[in-house]
């Protein structure tokens, strides 16, 4: 649920609330409560009464402290973390002050609660001007319910209630033990930001903040989780996103209905178009500088309190084997390296299944020298070719798992070690033949070169069914499985977009693909995402680029590196 959606306008009536507030006349299974003049009696929830704290948003306080102390120690029963503690303001004047020890920051608590205890008016009891005069705090607010009032709460915000008021006040003084802002572990890069998102999504929100400073930038705010309430927030640059992309990813996610939300993966599983498809229809980035980049073209990003990735949508074939770091080297050598991915997603997936056709099938497209060598390997293994290589994959991918669980200071090590060792072993005892061995590393190398984890997870799942093929049909079934994985990819789509986007339907930035343009030259954003303002930069960038080379190259001019030359 949208976080205002929960926020109730208050009507006024005679200065006080609106909302019915309710007197304690006896406790059991639920709590009778005695309604003021204008309203019957009513059966306050009681603590095994609802099922989420959501349920308790037309619950209103009493304004007698002690009933509502009363309700909420019954609420928390049980709940040790919870501090329920009571102080005096002015004399007379006691007050309820309700947090959770560990996510409320305790000094900060104790200062703003140092200041109150000095709190002194002759005048009645009005938290809103003891909001206004007494607390020193950035953040703070009203509400007039128990379901905003203990979201709040755990949360890591600090609640107040005070005697002869049915508003209470919540001052947001968190401060959870959270890791600090540190490389990226699983997007590593020699050149651009070393910053990587954490699991506190305002510092999340900061880091790409920084980087887009414009109002234009929108933090679009949600709760979901019927229990665990998180945080999540929808970001896009208002200007340059599709607003009809903006609606349809802000309704998908507010119809997500789930108990307990704790990773952008479960949002990615409600969200997505095909929910059978091995491929991944949403990014996921731990770099502020790469949701900075997909923004901007025209992309939104969803962050998750308690996760240090974003989900970026719509995501199409192409964006799984770019990097951000292809935008900061020479456009030469980040052409040079988009290809080699393009080539090394081939081998990755097509290499087994094709080492398995030729072999079983084709032996005739071998070279003689080539054919007798393979032959000779194979002497002595027992198993056929299509055994050897599911076998050695399948140990391959256990080390490549095992490297991932173990830990940092061992897993590399473990990945390496475990790969020769086995490998040398299998082949010795004739179990495997050393070309397979070979076919096996060169895929397992081909597949590092891909730089989005969830995109070589397709690959890895796909060379499987794919040397099966290969083993029953020959090159006949690899090209059948070639033909299938295409035929579902292109119709694939993300939000609308076709999948294999801008390569079918062909547009202009099918050049883009193709080549990382100069950034002088590069002036569109994608159109296949359909941006409010398509537009980069102005045209005079590229006039002065075009000037600069000219200069250079120009001496009669008197022109050097595109300024007059000084006398």
């Amino acid at each position: 649920m949208h976080k205002d959606s929960n926020k109730h306008i208050r009507e006024e009536q005679t200065g006080k609330l609106g909302r019915p507030y309710f007197g304690l006349a006896s406790s059991g299974k639920g709590i009778t409560m005695k309604a003021s003049a204008k309203n019957k009696n009513r059966h306050l929830p009681g603590p095994t009464d609802y099922a989420f704290v959501s349920d308790l948003q037309e619950v209103g306080f009493s304004p007698t402290l002690s009933e509502n102390e009363q309700y909420l120690k019954e609420l928390t029963k049980d709940c040790s973390d919870i501090v329920i503690r009571s102080i005096e303001l002015n004399p007379g004047l006691k007050a309820l002050v309700v947090l959770v020890d560990g996510l409320a920051k305790s000094d900060l608590v104790q200062e703003v609660l140092e200041d109150l205890m000095i709190y002194h008016e002759r005048e009645e009891p009005d938290v809103q001007k003891i909001l206004d005069k007494w607390i020193a705090a950035t953040q703070a607010k009203l509400t007039d319910n128990y379901a905003d009032f203990l979201i709040g709460i755990l949360s890591g915000d600090t609640g107040m209630l005070v005697d002869g008021d049915d508003r209470a006040i919540m001052i947001e003084l968190r401060g959870p033990a959270t890791r600090s802002v540190s490389q990226p572990t699983s997007e590593q890069n020699i050149r651009g930001s070393q910053e990587a998102f954490i699991e506190n999504i305002r510092t999340n929100t900061a880091l790409l903040r920084r980087r887009i400073k414009t109002p234009m930038l929108k933090m679009y705010p949600l709760q979901l989780g019927r229990h665990s309430h998180t945080n999540v927030v929808i970001s896009y640059v208002e200007g340059i996103t599709d607003p009809q992309l903006v609606k349809e990813v802000i309704r998908k996610v507010e119809e997500i209905d789930i108990d307990l939300l704790q990773e952008t993966g479960q949002i990615e599983e409600f969200i997505q178009t095909s929910t059978i498809s091995p491929f991944p229809q949403a990014l996921i980035s731990e770099r502020p500088d790469s949701v900075a980049s997909a923004l901007m073209n025209g992309k939104i990003a969803i962050f998750v309190d308690g996760t240090p990735l974003a989900l970026i949508v719509p995501a199409v074939f192409i964006d799984f084997l770019v990097t951000i770091e292809d935008q900061y080297e020479r456009f030469q050598l980040a052409t040079f390296l988009r290809w080699l991915r393009f080539i090394f997603l081939v081998l990755a997936l097509l290499t087994p299944a094709i080492f398995v056709a030729i072999t079983t099938y084709h032996p005739e497209m071998l070279p003689t020298s080539l054919l007798l060598s393979f032959a000779g390997a194979r002497e002595k293994i027992p198993f056929p070719a299509v055994i050897e290589v599911i076998l050695m994959e399948i140990i391959f991918e256990a080390l490549r798992e095992a490297g991932i669980r173990m830990p940092k200071q061992i897993g590399s090590a473990l990945s390496i070690l475990g790969a020769l060792v086995i490998g040398q072993s299998a082949v010795t005892a004739g179990i495997v033949s050393a070309p397979v061995v070979i076919v096996v590393s060169i895929t397992g190398i081909a597949s590092f070169t891909m730089p989005q984890f969830s995109g070589v997870i397709v690959v890895r799942l796909l060379r499987f069914p794919l040397i099966i093929l290969a083993s029953m049909l020959g090159m006949y079934g690899v090209i059948l499985g070639v033909m299938i994985i295409i035929g579902h990819v292109a119709k694939l789509r993300s939000f609308g977009v076709p999948y294999l986007s801008p390569i079918t339907p062909a547009t202009p930035d099918l050049v883009n693909v193709m080549m990382r343009p100069p950034h002088w030259a590069s002036n569109q954003r994608p159109s296949y995402l359909h941006p409010q303002d398509a537009q980069r930069k102005s045209d005079d960038s590229e006039k002065i680029a075009k000037i600069g080379d000219k200069g250079e190259s120009s001496a009669e001019g008197g022109i050097t590196n595109g300024a007059p030359e000084q006398a």
